[in-house]
């Protein structure tokens, strides 16, 4: 990453402010099974449908989502799955650290024991 022009980083932190919304995550995470329309969205993530659609059009635009028109339905689907091994990695990286955190809290808890 380090060579990358100022532009592209950009567009990688684009991405990344995209996915920093806990509504959207809730979204995504909804559509990980298979397409869903906003009404299933809803359902699923006991959000509004102001909000879904909201969301569902801001991840449309970068690019994760696709929007699949059928019949008077509109379905949402993952354009790249790949997204949530995005997502296990960094909840791998919180689960190490939060561990790390956790053995620490527990050494100093010992230290304070007579």
């Amino acid at each position: 990453m380090s060579q990358l022009s100022t532009a592209a980083l950009a567009q990688v932190a684009e991405y990344f402010k995209v996915l920093s919304e806990l509504s959207r995550l809730q979204v995504l995470c909804a559509l990980k099974s298979d397409r869903k329309n906003v009404s299933e969205i809803m359902e699923i993530t006991g959000l509004g449908q102001a909000n879904v659609s909201k969301h569902l059009k801001i991840l449309a635009q970068a690019g994760i989502v696709i929007r699949q028109p059928q019949g008077v339905n509109v379905y949402y689907g993952l354009a790249d799955p790949l997204i949530f091994d995005l997502c296990e990695l960094v909840c791998g990286r919180l689960e190490t650290r939060l561990q790390e955190q956790s053995q620490q809290l527990q050494s100093l808890e010992e230290l304070r024991q007579p």
